[in-house]
């Protein structure tokens, strides 16, 4: 039985009740059963019925929002474990691969000043998983409204790292800061993150571009695009693709739109779209 119907038997049984006791002390039991008398038993009877069905409606309601309190304890266990992977792999896991790459660059090293140098960008690396692991901490512990970063600096470290490994990066940027609330900013930049580590990881591309801009009043359109060997057709809906599929989350939760786009025969690269119309344009598609 649903909530909805047990609250309304508790509302409205009494009334019935009430209502036909009187209907029948006044239909058929008037010459039986005195007035006074018939005065003494209507509240009684109520009381018989709230003591026998009502007590049960009631334990079943409680049980009922007892059981809610338990999906929505489990609901919340859930987000937590989804928001700690996330920190996990977009930056820690993220982090431990450059410095795996960077390890070995300096295994191929071949003069001192080349380590001194390679030596110096793990040193960097590491330092980034220990702020990483920080600020993950921290993210746990404090409501995700109440982070903020500047984000346009971390976008441009992210590239740096990419252009240490070898790749081009260009970023066309053209997205006004107000457009975004700094929840939105830190969802989008952990896209883009991820799409620029999965060039780096999948693509052996030699230039990426991530462009981004307004589109429409409060609308916009951020495409990471490579010129590497391209992700085969239906490689986003691989298993192992949990970088995607994040990346998917991510635009869905923020109520964007998601593409992932494999290259048409002929052709290279891979692109990551992330999109959120104008609201004219949403307005004119509902009309």
């Amino acid at each position: 039985m649903k909530a909805i119907s047990i609250k309304r038997l508790i509302l409205w049984t009494p009334t019935f009740v009430t209502a036909a006791w009187e209907y029948a002390r006044h239909t058929f039991l008037l010459p039986y059963v005195s007035m006074d008398t018939g005065n003494v038993i209507s509240p009684l009877l109520v009381f018989f019925v709230t003591a026998t069905l009502l007590s049960k409606l009631f334990r079943m309601h409680d049980n009922m929002q007892e059981e809610l309190r338990k999906q929505q304890a489990v609901k919340v266990a859930i987000q937590e474990r989804d928001q700690l992977a996330r920190e996990l792999h977009d930056g820690i896991s993220q982090s431990l691969f450059l410095l795996s790459v960077k390890l070995d660059r300096l295994d191929r090293a071949g003069s001192p000043e080349e380590v001194r140098q390679t030596t110096e960008q793990i040193r960097g690396t590491v330092r980034h998983v220990y702020d990483d692991v920080r600020e993950s901490i921290a993210n746990l512990r404090s409501a995700p409204e109440d982070s903020d970063l500047p984000w346009l600096q971390s976008l441009k470290s992210a590239a740096a790292e990419l252009q240490d490994a070898g790749t081009e990066v260009r970023i066309d940027w053209k997205l006004p800061d107000v457009l975004l609330t700094s929840r939105e900013k830190i969802e989008l930049l952990a896209i883009i993150r991820e799409a620029l580590m999965n060039v780096r990881k999948h693509a052996s591309a030699t230039f990426v571009q991530v462009s981004c801009e307004q589109e429409g009043g409060d609308g916009f359109r951020c495409i990471v695009q490579d010129n590497g060997g391209g992700a085969p057709p239906g490689a986003e809906l691989a298993k192992d693709r949990y970088g995607v599929k994040m990346m998917s989350d991510r635009a869905r939760g923020a109520g964007w739109t998601f593409l992932f786009r494999s290259p048409a025969e002929g052709e290279e690269g891979t692109a990551v779209e992330v999109n959120r119309p104008s609201s004219q344009n949403r307005r004119d598609n509902e009309a």
